[in-house]
């Protein structure tokens, strides 16, 4: 039973919730209690997503019930489920995993397992911050299973509550301010995604399906089964060039602003500044990565024509996006705002490697696919390898903060003389966002570069000086924290060595770091092959669209 997949991926977006709601069977003073049945459920969580894993992966026998138009339409699709939900309006409880989804579904039941182990420094409300992030939790696991497109919306939308909560009560001195802006933009976003969703849903004859709605999209034939005019007609509205311009247009901004890209970055650096530490673990860690899966899962399957159009605009605002973060993370004094502008940076590299396509001009076709396979790969490694990194930057902040509660980089100085072990910790971290060989940070973004090289050798110049101007900011910031003479700041007498629980975080978010620097096939292994199915559908949709653009020049008009 436990090794059904359908079970596996019912259980790991519901698990959070429903234990989440047990905690307020606890009295508030149990707080001990509270929290180790909170970090139970977590670590129940990411079992199963271990075991989804397990299965997906053939390493566990079972019998994987995959959908059969997952199968028909990408044979990468590992395993997938769909039953009725609203069957009115053609809502399915519809879930998959994919090359795309798995090492992120794995990233989050780890960070958010981690960030409840850090959430012990809150002592405020417990039940009810513990509850919030296993809400968030369920929400983010939604998003990465659906397969419907109404169900990844509503998951989306779960989301938003959650984070509002847990940034505006919880937060610092300006909690309220972040939490309103932080809402804000993502309801603008929520606005585009929806606007989005409903003329799809409208040109696609009432369908929310992904896989479908991306088979149309693509030009293919209509599934089996289907009215075969009623599906070539939809199949021409999907694929109209115009329609998925307009779609993709407003993907982009909702995807944008998650991700998030300049200009539409400005509420992350207040929502950091303020979140307490397991919040921003989970912000940078996970919700993030959203913006770069979005595309993977939604605009460039179902808007392949427009991708097309606005390709080289995601390479060249990702550029963009690496060396403002660097150089605005240089300019910071704070040390956490300083890790939040290095996150704007690291996501430029997901958002080069997106884009990393150029088409032949006489059919359509991708140019050196093993190139745009390659930024698909690197893109999503980079939002894998970042999810670790970020966590433990910001829970290396979040660390100091408890002990001498400021984050002002001109009053640090010396604290390796006094936190041995955590400074060795903390820099080797670090190190992995510096992008490090042999360490996750430098393979993601080393291979976007690559693959944008055939676009242009410019925004390759571009992201290696990304690439050097990262390694300024984090050898600065790592220099005025623990080099230098003894601290002498405020709260010295608080800056005690870590304890186990804080071991424990470290160590397993540098033990990842490396463990995907030093062997990054365990993850491209499962990414590449979804990647590469990408690639083939986009040059496929592109040669038919100019195919069907010469047939209709050539053929003689209508009198």
């Amino acid at each position: 039973m436990f090794a059904d997949p359908q079970f596996l991926m019912s259980c790991a977006l519901f698990l959070p919730v429903l234990w989440g709601l047990g905690l307020f069977g606890f009295p508030s003073r149990a707080v001990s209690a509270i929290r180790w049945y909170a970090l139970a459920g977590a670590c129940c969580e990411l079992a199963i997503t271990v075991q989804l894993a397990g299965v997906a992966l053939g390493w566990i026998d079972a019998s994987p019930a995959v959908n059969a138009s997952a199968t028909s339409l990408r044979n990468d699709i590992l395993l997938g489920m769909s039953l009725p939900w609203i069957p009115t309006w053609n809502v399915n409880y519809s879930l998959g995993v994919d090359g795309f989804s798995l090492p992120l579904i794995l990233l989050t039941s780890l960070i958010f397992a981690l960030s409840i182990v850090a959430s012990w420094s809150i002592k405020t409300h417990i039940r009810g911050f513990l509850f919030l992030l296993l809400l968030l939790e369920t929400g983010v696991m939604g998003v990465f299973l659906a397969l419907d497109f109404f169900l990844f919306f509503v998951m989306w939308e779960v989301m938003l509550l959650p984070m509002y909560f847990l940034i505006g009560l919880w937060g610092g001195p300006r909690r309220e301010y972040a939490a309103i802006k932080f809402f804000l933009y993502t309801l603008a976003g929520g606005v585009c995604l929806l606007m989005a969703m409903l003329m799809v849903y409208s040109a696609s004859g009432g369908s929310f399906d992904l896989l479908e709605l991306a088979r149309m999209a693509q030009g293919q034939a209509p599934q089996p089964g289907m009215d075969l005019d009623q599906g070539m007609a939809l199949t021409a509205a999907m694929g109209d060039t115009s329609l998925q311009w307009r779609v993709f247009v407003l993907l982009l901004i909702a995807f944008l602003i998650k991700l998030p890209a300049v200009p539409l970055h400005t509420w992350l650096p207040d929502a950091h500044v303020e979140a307490p530490t397991p919040v921003s673990m989970i912000l940078a860690g996970i919700l993030l990565k959203l913006g770069g899966y979005g595309f993977l899962r939604i605009a460039i399957p179902i808007c392949p024509l427009g991708f097309a159009e606005w390709a080289w605009f995601m390479v060249a605002l990702g550029v963009f996006c690496v060396l403002y973060g660097a150089l605005a993370a240089l300019a910071q004094s704070d040390f956490k705002r300083l890790v939040a502008y290095s996150s704007v940076s690291h996501m430029g590299y997901v958002l080069m490697g997106l884009g990393a396509f150029r088409f032949q001009e006489l059919t359509g076709a991708v140019l050196n696919p093993d190139f745009s396979t390659m930024g698909l790969s690197a893109a999503t490694f980079q939002m894998v390898a970042h999810g670790i990194v970020s966590a433990g930057m910001f829970f290396v902040v979040g660390v100091l903060y408890d002990r001498v509660k400021h984050r002002d980089l001109r009053q640090f100085g010396g604290i390796a003389s006094l936190q041995p072990h955590f400074s060795a910790i903390a820099a080797g971290i670090f190190f992995a966002g510096l992008g490090l060989p042999g360490l996750c940070g430098f393979i993601g973004e080393a291979f976007s570069i690559f693959s944008v090289w055939h676009v242009d050798r410019f925004f390759s110049v571009g992201g290696a000086l990304g690439m050097i101007l990262t390694a300024g900011y984090i050898l600065w910031a790592l220099q005025r924290v623990y080099l230098g003479p003894t601290y002498t700041g405020p709260n010295r007498e608080y800056l005690t060595e870590i304890n186990f629980r804080e071991y424990t975080v470290g160590y397993l978010l540098l033990a990842f770091a490396i463990g995907l620097g030093v062997y990054p096939a365990i993850a491209l292994n499962v990414i590449e092959p979804a990647s590469r199915q990408l690639v083939q559908q986009i040059s496929g949709s592109q040669e038919r669209q100019l195919s069907l653009n010469r047939a209709s020049i050539e053929s003689p008009l209508d009198k």
